[in-house]
């Protein structure tokens, strides 16, 4: 499920990354990185791993992930959501609602 959900491979994910959208989007604390730009470097960690170097940690996180997805997906805005906080939240998830390649 993880796979599926993640559609960004991991050099477009880190690239986005990068980005002030990226680093704009998500709930910051404290003035410090936000829980799904925090999320997403550790998703590029994870596609980079061989399966069987997963740890317990990384299934956890991974289902964690599921999860945000899956409930984020649940309320998309009407409307064009290509530059919406929205779409820049699950893509720093590793999900982009419009595609793996669409930029």
């Amino acid at each position: 499920m993880f796979r599926e959900l993640v559609n960004m491979r991991p050099a477009r994910l880190e690239k986005w990354l990068a980005t002030d959208a990226s680093q704009a989007a998500g709930q910051h604390k404290d003035d410090g990185e936000s829980t799904g730009h925090a999320s997403g470097r550790a998703i590029v960690e994870l596609l980079r791993k061989k399966q069987s170097d997963l740890t317990d940690a990384d299934y956890q996180h991974m289902r964690k992930v599921n999860g945000y997805i899956r409930r984020h997906l649940a309320q998309r805005p009407a409307g064009d959501v290509r530059d919406s906080r929205w779409r820049h939240s699950l893509m720093n998830w590793g999900h982009d609602p419009l595609g793996d390649e669409s930029d």
